[in-house]
């Protein structure tokens, strides 16, 4: 089957999106050159707000591994972290960091001018998304001597318990108390719920931005969503994002027409991590044989509406419990299952990334029962979230076309 390439304007919000990350990383700039402010590092989903209510600058390392791998810079820095001692099968996220700070390289320099990353005054963790975030970030709090704190999730969980939900409360407020000391300023309760309104806020947005993709054909696809959910990444709790998703939510329900795929015949549901540095051949590839990927795992898990500022306490730890990676195979089962019929999706591609295995679904039964519990057919494809030794166009392309064509003779 030969692929014929599909071209889709971008929405105009995406002028707006490069402002406000360019706005983003100028503050972490300015703020890590004044002894006035602090820079916390935070993993992806972990207490994002609560370190907005105590002032910190918050700053994303697992933003910084996507960078690197979509920038392809992955390449020549992973090696660098594997010859430090850090190992090629774990996560390439933390190899291509290091490795990129070993370099002294970042793809922030070309993006928005920054000459390095912002040093932390403070690392702090939820291992809720990966069980490796804890390592990456102390290699950094050995190496400028600065405070790691974390929370440590319970995992596999089928329903979120009262005493799940208590003890990441508690871990949460006491990790608050040495916060304080270091912001050198007293928790205000309204600065925490005002934080977990607006993230709450952003969350209904993005959620309605991609359930837009059950209309028929989608306004986006999921290689349109990783560009799209960095707001949801690195400023929820603050109002920018916010006004970012009213506006692009806004765009798109004036254009029903609209496709991501135009001639769009096809509609796939992606599981487990993009491929960062091949997305635009994945797009074309997939948009040229007229599939479109409507939904995915990865761009939901910015998803939060347990929050609630009312209760933010309880709300932030039910939050951090209810996403997909830390539930049981029958959650993720029936998730995909949901997410799939809303979106009328034919067909699932799981990724199996060589070094996460946090995020791949596709190893323990999972695709087989989709398809003779669901009739959902699916594909496996072998790659790597940044380390593209891993990952093979040719076998990626024929497999995608081989697909396609079982979709079309079903």
């Amino acid at each position: 089957m030969e692929a014929k390439q599909a071209e889709a304007k971008a929405p105009a919000s995406t002028a707006r999106l490069k402002e406000l990350m360019a706005g983003y990383y100028h503050r972490l700039q300015q703020a890590a050159t004044d002894p006035g402010q602090k820079v916390a590092w935070c993993s992806s989903i972990g207490p994002a707000e609560l370190l907005l209510a105590l002032g910190f600058k918050v700053y994303f390392p697992e933003n910084h591994g996507a960078a690197l791998g979509a920038s392809r810079m992955a390449g020549q820095t992973i090696p660098l972290a594997v010859a430090a001692g850090y190992s090629p099968e774990i996560c390439s996220y933390l190899t291509s960091d290091i490795g990129a700070h070993l370099a002294g390289i970042t793809p922030l320099t070309a993006s928005h001018g920054l000459a390095e990353i912002p040093r932390p005054d403070v690392l702090v963790f939820n291992n809720n998304q990966c069980r490796e975030v804890q390592d990456w970030f102390m290699y950094y709090a050995r190496l400028w001597g600065v405070p790691m704190l974390g929370v440590n999730s319970p995992r596999v969980l089928g329903q979120v318990k009262p005493s799940h939900v208590a003890d990441v409360v508690s871990q949460l407020q006491e990790l608050a108390g040495a916060l304080e000391d270091i912001a050198g300023q007293r928790l205000d309760p309204a600065r925490l719920e005002r934080a977990v309104g607006l993230s709450r806020r952003c969350t209904d947005l993005w959620q309605r931005v991609l359930e837009l993709s059950a209309r028929r054909p989608a306004p986006l696809s999921f290689f349109d969503h990783c560009i799209h959910m960095a707001p949801a990444v690195v400023l929820r709790g603050a109002p920018e994002a916010v006004e970012y998703y009213e506006a692009l939510l806004g765009e798109l329900e004036q254009d029903p027409a609209r496709a991501a795929v135009p001639g769009e015949r096809w509609r796939l549901y992606w599981d487990g991590m993009p491929v960062w540095g091949r997305l635009r051949m994945l797009s074309d590839t997939l948009g040229g044989l007229g599939a479109a990927v409507v939904a995915s795992t990865y761009c939901n898990s910015w998803l939060f509406p347990a929050l609630d500022p009312r209760d933010p306490w309880d709300s932030m730890a039910r939050a951090s419990l209810e996403c997909f990676n830390v539930r049981d195979e029958e959650f993720k089962q029936a998730y995909l299952l949901r997410w799939a019929r809303l979106c009328g999706v034919q067909g699932i591609i799981f990724h199996d990334a060589r070094t996460c295995p946090y995020n791949t679904n596709s190893r323990f039964g999972l695709p087989r029962r989709l398809r003779e519990g669901q009739g959902i057919p699916s594909l496996v494809l072998d790659g790597d979230l940044n380390d593209l030794r891993c990952f093979s166009d040719e076998q990626a392309r024929t497999n995608l076309e081989a697909f396609v064509e079982q979709l079309a003779q079903a």
